[in-house]
């Protein structure tokens, strides 16, 4: 009799409650999608990194830093939420900043939510009164916040907002929190019963510039940009904060942020290298893909393996530049290759790209790699065709036997996917070289190039365990 499991035969009937299948195992429903508008330097970028908790949005002191609507996942009181933060919208704008008013004015009439952020300090201008007119013709909730409102004394200066026509300012100080959580309610309240989900296209790709220090980081950042936006120092560490920089790379718009050298573990750092590594591992974890730079004129390191083993746990999607391409000759290369068959085999599924940032040889050919590599870490395959595909694998190689017989996978589901991440409902544990044997053909016979894949194995309880309950 054969090993395929048939999905009729009464052993194997699918009972998902046994299987506890959560929310979370499955693709979610459309989101409600908030915008935050509001002229330039009003604070929004600083409003949506305290919803989120962390400093994900480029934040500073300057007019001009955001670019384009960048949205990101958001939950609050067990509701989830795209967060979209805008650019500094302006009805006089020209040249960059035109593009970047209309970007916004896109997110105000594809959102479900509008939070209008305006400077308390200084009242209601002409910029916010041409806002308003747009905000009305979108007949969208619209949640008019005074920013940098730190006191209760500062709250009773904010009248002259009620000139807009919005209804009344809630105050808030998007830098100390101040009424932050107030806010959010607020937000939920206004959320609509059925969310459009529109807010589908992308701004730039966030791109994680990393690897162990004085490998180049910032020359390359440097090179890229053609200009100087990092400090370059032979010195190692130079870099201390992640710097976000707006790059163009092959035609197309990237947001790369250049991050501090990842030297030891955050828990083995200390002082102003403790702060610097978790700040880089913020970064990754904002990022879709990370760009890690490794030096091809030196043997691969302990540090550079630990800098890969975070960016794949972290799940985000991968790809590998070999950094000063110039100074490798033949045997160099020869035995560099040896060296990534050896120690860089659990990702041997990254893009690579040989590069020079002190030549500019092939950084051109960044951008082709991490297209491919997000483009892997975005594969989904259908529920039917991955059911088929296990089932003709099982069938040509089983599991091992165990007192008697094979664990199998009855059903199987891709759950998610950046990065992809599938659910196998077995009738028992699986051993791990079976799964890594699974997960070697999935990339073998589907790609997911530039990704990791993540399996996870939910067992069957049995049923005469449940007869003794």
């Amino acid at each position: 009799m054969s090993d395929e499991p048939t999905w009729a035969d009464d052993d194997f009937e699918v009972e998902f409650e046994e299987f506890d299948l959560d929310e979370t195992d499955t693709d979610r429903d459309p989101v409600p999608t908030v915008a935050v508008v509001g002229r330039p330097n009003v604070g929004k970028s600083t409003l949506v990194n305290r919803i989120l908790g962390r400093r994900a949005a480029v934040v500073q002191d300057e007019p001009g830093v955001t670019r384009d609507r960048i949205a990101y996942d958001a939950e609050w009181a067990g509701k989830q939420f795209s967060l979209v933060d805008t650019g500094g919208w302006d009805p006089d704008a020209e040249g960059m900043a035109k593009a970047i008013a209309f970007q916004a004015e896109l997110a105000m009439r594809t959102a479900d939510v509008i939070v209008f952020v305006v400077d308390a300090r200084v009242g209601p201008t002409d910029a916010d009164e041409a806002a308003v007119r747009i905000l009305r013709s979108t007949r969208k909730p619209v949640i008019l916040v005074a920013n940098k409102v730190d006191s209760e004394r500062q709250e009773a200066e904010i009248h002259e907002l009620w000139s807009l026509g919005l209804g009344e300012p809630f105050p808030i100080s998007a830098l100390h929190g101040r009424n932050s959580g107030d806010l959010l309610d607020k937000i939920i309240w206004a959320f609509p019963e059925e969310p459009t989900g529109k807010l589908k296209e992308r701004g730039p790709r966030r791109i994680a510039l990393v690897g162990r220090p004085n490998v180049g980081k910032s020359s390359l950042l440097n090179r890229i940009a053609g200009e100087d936006r990092a400090v370059v120092d032979n010195v190692a560490g130079t870099t201390v904060d992640p710097v976000d920089s707006v790059v163009e790379i092959d035609g197309e718009d990237w947001i790369l942020v250049d991050t501090a050298g990842l030297r030891k573990r955050v828990k083995f750092a200390s002082g102003t290298e403790y702060y610097a590594a978790l700040r880089t591992e913020a970064a990754v974890e904002a990022a879709e893909v990370a760009l890690v730079l490794l030096d091809a004129s030196e043997p691969i390191s302990e540090q550079d393996q630990r800098v890969l083993t975070q960016v794949v746990e972290s799940g985000r999607a991968l790809v590998l530049a070999f950094n000063k391409w110039d100074l490798v000759d033949d045997d160099r290369r020869y035995y560099l290759e040896k060296e990534i068959d050896r120690e860089l085999g659990q990702v041997s599924w990254a893009p690579r790209v040989n590069v020079s940032a002190l030549t500019g040889r092939a950084v051109e050919k960044i951008a082709r790699s991490l297209r491919v590599a997000l483009e892997g870490w975005g594969q989904r395959i259908t529920t039917g065709e991955l059911n088929q595909w296990i089932s003709t694998l099982q069938a040509a190689t089983p599991h091992p036997t165990r007192s008697g017989k094979a664990p199998k996978v009855i059903y199987a589901t891709q759950a998610a996917a950046e990065p992809p991440r599938f659910i196998l409902f077995t009738n028992a544990p699986f051993e791990k070289q079976y799964l890594k044997f699974i997960q070697r053909k999935l990339r073998e016979d589907f790609g997911f190039p530039g990704t990791p894949i993540e399996l996870v194995v939910k067992p069957r309880e049995s049923r005469k365990k449940d007869k003794r309950k």
